[in-house]
């Protein structure tokens, strides 16, 4: 009775130790921070590789040779969604390279399982953090988890996500990309989600509108902060989501928000 005990006080505390444990702030890996720098100011995206390696080596390649210089926000709806990332500035148009299979969900390995936040569960699926993307999993229980060791996951599409582009057919992801200006949860497991915005939300938000726009705002450069000279990377520091600074930060939204609190309602703290 007395082990019995012990170990359930043991397993109630882990979760909290784990978080007291890790850092509040950590540092954008340069390899996987995006800088999008358009005429009305830079925006960073964290880029997310764990979920979308493949969108996630097609945006670097494509921001390596120089292919997203210069092109325009083509599509750009209020409170919705801005796209660019096509060479012919409009819908439809690809690079040179194949389309891409869908990465519309990916797996919480054992591995991966420990660097996820969740925020919020119920009996039918838990919503979190990986890094700075939000994403949801299926909830089948501890003994299904532990069992298969891999649980069915996917990027949520709230405000500052990005994602892939593509045309009717799931698999025709090639260059076109957008960023989410708000929430829009019915994208999710329909496109690829490959990152999130971390610093610059403000000037997705101040994009020209239009479907196309009049005077379409134009991404200047695109580039990995790792191909930066040292003088031009952002010096970023993001809140850790498994942190003490983050949780306490969802506790205060959640008593808040009361039943009304949802996933895309919070905000990763960025300094």
């Amino acid at each position: 009775m007395k082990t019995s005990l012990l170990a359930g006080l043991l397993a109630a505390l882990l979760p909290l130790t784990a978080a007291a444990q890790a850092p509040n702030w950590r540092s954008p890996d340069p390899a996987e921070t995006l800088v999008i720098d358009t005429t009305k100011g830079r925006i960073v995206v964290e880029l997310a590789p764990q979920v979308a390696p493949l969108a996630v080596a097609r945006v670097k390649l494509l921001a390596k040779e120089g292919v997203y210089d210069g092109l325009q926000f083509h599509r750009v709806i209020a409170g919705f969604v801005a796209q660019t990332g096509n060479p012919n500035n409009q819908d439809g148009g690809t690079s040179a390279y194949p389309d891409l299979e869908p990465e519309f969900t990916f797996r919480l390995t054992p591995a991966l399982a420990p660097q996820v936040a969740f925020v919020t569960e119920a009996s039918d699926g838990r919503t979190g953090f990986l890094g700075s993307l939000p994403i949801s999993a299926v909830s089948g229980g501890e003994e299904a988890r532990a069992r298969n060791g891999r649980v069915l996951a996917w990027g949520a599409y709230c405000p500052g996500v990005f994602g892939m582009g593509r045309q009717a057919d799931p698999g025709t992801a090639n260059s076109e990309i957008f960023v989410m200006l708000d929430s829009a949860r019915r994208l999710d497991r329909d496109y690829t989600p490959f990152g999130r915005v971390i610093a610059g939300f403000d000037v997705a938000q101040a994009l020209a509108v239009g479907e196309p726009p009049e005077a379409p705002d134009q991404m200047i450069r695109v580039a990995l902060a790792a191909d930066l000279p040292d003088a031009e990377r952002p010096r970023l520091e993001v809140a850790d989501p498994r942190g003490a600074l983050f949780q306490a930060k969802v506790a205060a939204l959640r008593a808040e928000k009361g039943a009304d609190f949802t996933l895309c309602d919070v905000e990763i703290p960025v300094r």
